[in-house]
């Protein structure tokens, strides 16, 4: 780009930072690198400009204001994404510190392993004493069990060994429960339910990373509480 006079340097007077900007939306970082070119660009303009209608120093400073506001933004993204990497580094570190751990985490799925004699368990928060309807489903959304269950006020736990209502025995696997739930005034209660697991691996792919219990990924916010 050759500039022959003012004129053609003070059509855009922003263009440096039209051009920065362009640069930042594309996702480029390496506009703060190149600020040498934007001083030997300012220098041509300046070699280049007619002594009888000399630059306006109030657009050169606009041009030097606007690039060097866009350089330091630039710089401020980049040092955001350094933060943010070495936070999911972090985060990755002490999720690989909790397998092994007993956690409490929200969720209705629950496993059922006859083979280690471990039923599935459910543990719900109940506000207020209720009766409740309780399904439970396999894998592939078929009901293996259904009841009727008087629920309490506070924590209370449920406990299936995995034999159906009419009478077989399902195989180990992942079930999930739920609970559609009526006061005494005949009003919907809300049954907050949670499963109960060793944390047997994680996935620091995922960000935030997941852990890895009865072989379902669960966030790291899912996580009520942890024991050993």
């Amino acid at each position: 780009m050759t500039i022959a006079s003012n004129t053609a340097l003070a059509a855009p007077a922003n263009a440096g930072a039209q051009t920065a900007q362009a640069a930042v939306t594309a996702g480029s970082q390496q506009l703060a690198g190149n600020f040498d070119t934007f001083l030997q660009l300012l220098t041509t303009q300046l070699q280049n400009q007619n002594p009888l209608d000399p630059l306006d120093t109030n657009q050169f400073t606009q041009q030097l204001v606007e690039f060097a506001s866009v350089e330091q933004q630039v710089n401020m993204n980049t040092n955001l994404q350094t933060l943010i990497s070495l936070q999911h580094t972090a985060e990755a570190t002490s999720a690989m510190q909790l397998i092994g751990l007993t956690a409490s985490v929200k969720s209705n799925t629950a496993v059922l392993s006859n083979a280690t004699g471990s039923p599935a368990t459910w543990t719900f928060s109940v506000p207020s004493p209720a009766t409740g309807q309780l399904s439970i489903t396999n894998a592939s959304g078929q009901t293996v069990y259904a009841g009727t269950v008087t629920l309490n006020s506070g924590n209370q736990t449920f406990t299936w060994n995995g034999q159906g209502n009419n009478g077989i025995t399902w195989p180990d696997g992942n079930y999930t429960m739920s609970i559609n739930a009526t006061g005494a005034n005949g009003q919907p209660v809300t049954i907050a339910t949670e499963v109960k697991g060793t944390i047997s691996g994680v996935d620091v792919s995922q960000n935030p990373p997941q852990v890895v219990i009865g072989g379902q990924d669960y966030s790291l916010n899912a996580i009520q509480s942890i024991s050993r």
